[in-house]
C-alpha cells in the first residue's frame, strides 16, 4: 500500500506502509527495536540532535548516496549526523542493532553464499595502502568487492569488503565464521547452518573440507576440470541436488536489495569500517521489514 505525505506528491514524498520510508524516515515499529539499542543521549551546548532524526539523516545519506555536505535541513547540521554515524560505527552500534533483528525473526537455515563488486568512488582511494582499506584497481578503476552469506529469504546473515580483486574463495571460511544469530531467551548463539550453497567458484577442496569438519551439508557444483581430474582418478564425485541448488538466485536477489542503497551500490567511504557500518544498517533494516 502507498500513500502520500505531502501536498506536493512527488516521489521523494511516497511511503511505503509497514516498511522504511523512501526519503530516509523509519517508521514507529522499527524505531521501537532499534532506539534501546542506542547510545544514552548525551549533552550539547546548543540543540541536542534526536537519535532518530540523526539516524533517518544515516539512512538518508546511504539511500540516496548524496554527500555528507549535502544532507537536508531537516536531519540537522551534517557534522552532526556524520559525526554520530562515525562513533557509532566505531563502538559497534550497527552490529548490535543487525544482531538484534536476526533474533527476533526466523531465519532460514540453508545458507546462499556469493560476492558481488562494487565501484568506488576517486574520493576513497590513494597512492598506497588501496588493500589494506578494501579497494583493488583494474582497467574500470577502484572496486571492492562484497562477500556475503544470506538466508534461505534472502535476508544478509554475514559480510565482508575486500579488494575487488580478491578471489571469491578466499573469504568465504570466514565469512561462514561470522555466522552468529542470538537465541531468544538463554543458551548460546547459533553458528552453524544446515547447508551452504554457491557457485562454483567456491568448489574448493579445502572449503568442502572445512564445510565437512563443522558438519554443514554443501550443494557446489563442481568445476569441469575438477571433474575431468575426479574421473583421471577413478573418484567418486560429490553429490549434488539441482532442485536445492535453484534456491541459489536468493543471494542475488539480497544483493539487488542492497545495491537499492545508491551508498552501497557505490563506495563514497574511504575507511572499510565506515562502509561495513553502512552495509549493517541496510541489512537491519532489510531484517525489520521481513
Amino acid at each position: 500500500m502507498i500513500q502520500t505525505t505531502g501536498p506536493r506528491g512527488c516521489l521523494s514524498d511516497y511511503l511505503i506502509v509497514g516498511l522504511v520510508v523512501r526519503d530516509g524516515e523509519i517508521t514507529d515499529a522499527a524505531w521501537a527495536v532499534i532506539e534501546p539499542l542506542l547510545p544514552p543521549a548525551g549533552r550539547a551546548r546548543g540543540r541536542w540532535r534526536d537519535h532518530r532524526q540523526v539516524l533517518e539523516g544515516i539512512v538518508f545519506k546511504f539511500r540516496t548516496g548524496v554527500p555528507w555536505r549535502d544532507l537536508p535541513e531537516r536531519f540537522g547540521p551534517w557534522q552532526t549526523v556524520h559525526g554520530r554515524f562515525a562513533r557509532w560505527a566505531a563502538d559497534g552500534t550497527f552490529d548490535r542493532l543487525l544482531a538484534a533483528a536476526q533474533q527476533r525473526a526466523e531465519v532460514d537455515w540453508l545458507v546462499a553464499l556469493d560476492s558481488t563488486i562494487v565501484r568506488a568512488h576517486q574520493h576513497t582511494g590513494g597512492q598506497r595502502g588501496l588493500e589494506e582499506r578494501g579497494l583493488g584497481r583494474s582497467r574500470g578503476g577502484l572496486t571492492s568487492k562484497i562477500h556475503l552469506a544470506c538466508d534461505g529469504r534472502g535476508r544478509p546473515l554475514s559480510f565482508t569488503v575486500t579488494a575487488g580483486t580478491r578471489n571469491d574463495c578466499t573469504q568465504a571460511e570466514t565469512v561462514i565464521d561470522k555466522i552468529r544469530v542470538t537465541r531468544p531467551g538463554p543458551g548460546r548463539p547459533r553458528v552453524r547452518p544446515e547447508r551452504v550453497v554457491a557457485d562454483k567458484g567456491y568448489s574448493a577442496r579445502s572449503f568442502r573440507a572445512y564445510l565437512r569438519r563443522r558438519g554443514i551439508k554443501a550443494t557446489i557444483p563442481e568445476r569441469v576440470d575438477q571433474l575431468a581430474g575426479r574421473r583421471r582418478r577413478r573418484e567418486r564425485p560429490y553429490g549434488f541436488d539441482r532442485a536445492v541448488y535453484r534456491r541459489r538466485n536468493v543471494v542475488e536477489r539480497c544483493f539487488h536489495r542492497l545495491k537499492q542503497w545508491r551508498g552501497i551500490a557505490t563506495r563514497y567511504e574511504k575507511q572499510p569500517g565506515r562502509y561495513l557500518a553502512a552495509i549493517t544498517l541496510a541489512s537491519t533494516l532489510i531484517w525489520l521489514q521481513t
